[in-house]
Parts: structure tokens; sequence; C-alpha cells
């Protein structure tokens, strides 16, 4: 049976996604008194990045509006990781803080709309309770060349 939670992002038009497989020597989520942490989730759609590259404004560069779905995309992926250690995301009482990864051509100053695509599903899925604090950065490079990363860190019950 689908949770409240789970039945709000089908409502969306959304869907929680698989748990993407680590890259490295980490877990994708970690429960430790009450709080989830979510290692950083890349925009991974069926397993493969959907675009790579730089975000920005000139030709060849990830769109900024694209580089939001993207955000949105990497927002679920880190529900998909708390999901797999919850079991239920209905224990989610908050979203506590996002950090926000934007790869960017050094030029881009607008990480903090990119990262609102992240926020703004979450606030979608959990209302007042998805409100957040949180860190837009923009970085050099991110890994296999995604332009976006963003974690969670939830409180729960």
């Amino acid at each position: 049976m689908t949770g409240a939670v789970e039945a709000r992002i089908a409502s969306l038009g959304l869907t929680l996604p698989p748990v993407a497989a680590p890259a490295g020597s980490y877990v994708p989520a970690l429960l430790s008194r009450g709080v989830v942490y979510t290692a950083g989730q890349l925009p991974f759609v069926d397993g493969a990045l959907p675009v790579t590259g730089k975000v920005g404004t000139a030709d060849g560069l990830v769109d900024p509006v694209r580089a939001q779905e993207l955000a949105a995309q990497s927002a679920l992926n880190a529900l998909a990781a708390a999901k797999s250690v919850l079991g239920d995301l209905d224990r989610v009482v908050r979203v506590v803080k996002v950090t926000g990864f934007v790869a960017s051509d050094p030029s881009f100053t607008g990480q903090p709309g990119v990262i609102n695509g992240a926020s703004d599903v979450l606030a979608q899925i959990f209302g007042e309770a998805g409100r957040h604090a949180r860190s837009a950065v923009g970085v050099a490079v991110l890994p296999l060349d995604s332009p976006v990363e963003v974690e969670l860190v939830l409180e729960v019950e």
C-alpha cells in the first residue's frame, strides 16, 4: 500500500524512482538519531543522466530552466534514497536542509534559481513541512559531468 507522501507524489504526476547505486564507497542514505542524511544525488532517470555539462546561458551549455528540472529529479532521487532507510516517507516530519550543487559556467550566477527546482518540488510534496534551509553552490564540475547534485537532511519520526 502506498503512503500519503507517495500518493501526493503520484498526484503531482511524478514518480519515485528506484534508488541509484552508489558511484563510490558510501551509502545512498543514512538514518541517525531521528535524522536522515542523503548522499548527494544526481538527476538519474532510468539509470542514466539525461544531459551532462555546465549550466549557463551561452550556446552549448545546459539551460538554467532545464537544470532546474534536473534539480527536481535529483530531489526525487534523494527521497528514494531516504525511503530505502525509512521504509515509508510518511515518517518524514520536516525537510530540514537542502544542499544543491550546480556545475556552472564561470559567468553563471543563477545557482539559487536552479536549486529552486529541488526546493519547489519538496514544498509541493510536503507542504509547509517541505520548507527548509538551503545552500546553492556553484562548482567547476560534478561527478559524471552532471549539471546538478542535491542532498537532503530530513527530520523523521
